[in-house]
């Protein structure tokens, strides 16, 4: 899926707490058998029984499996041009946002996921991407700074490039270096420095 000048970055499941639900309902299902056989009434038709089981199969493969499915088919990928989510099995899913289309990239955590190393990415785009939301994504914090660094990266590619070609005037390369230092991706420091080096060309 990358093309010729693209590289992979970072490539994700979704952390283990995503399992903690299907894994304890599984727990209870295997419970709630054993306990139905073991306590099984005697006036009961034996019919009840086995309702009482294949209501715990489907509980199981309509919540439990599903759950795990999604877990092991999801990938939150991000590479040198763009972020990738992909999730699905049999009926797949999948959405892909520009680095220049991110501007701003969030994270929550509650205390617990801080300690086990989760969290939930919030991340916003321009035009038709808007807000996306993200669940149970591995040291989100990390994730935030990659994401940041490889926009740098790629905003920096794609002046020096233009430069190159000459598509844009060098009032364009300094508005568009403005923009990235009123999103903060690069500082003040930064920002002075590449407009002096851009005016020292005039």
């Amino acid at each position: 899926m990358l093309a010729d000048h693209e590289k992979l970055v970072l490539d994700i499941r979704p952390h283990w707490i995503a399992l903690a639900g299907p894994v304890f309902l599984t727990v209870v299902i295997v419970v709630g058998e054993v306990l139905a056989f073991a306590y099984y009434p005697d006036d009961w038709p034996s019919w009840a029984r086995w309702a009482v089981v294949g209501l715990g199969v489907v509980l199981f493969l309509a919540y439990a499996v599903r759950a795990f499915l999604a877990w092991v088919t999801s990938h939150f990928v991000v590479t040198s041009d763009r972020l990738i989510h992909r999730s699905g099995w049999l009926a797949k899913q999948s959405m892909e946002i520009p680095l220049e289309r991110v501007n701003d990239v969030s994270f929550h955590q509650t205390v617990f996921e801080r300690m086990v190393g989760a969290g939930d990415l919030v991340i916003e785009s321009g035009g038709e991407y808007g807000q996306n939301f993200f669940r149970d994504i591995r040291k989100p914090e990390d994730v935030q700074k990659t994401i940041y660094e490889m926009s740098e990266e790629n905003q920096n590619r794609m002046m020096s490039q233009g430069a190159e070609r000459g598509d844009e005037s060098t009032l364009d390369q300094i508005d568009r270096l403005a923009a990235m230092r009123e999103k903060g991706t690069i500082s003040e420091e930064e920002y002075e420095t590449q407009k002096r080096r851009l005016l020292g060309r005039l």
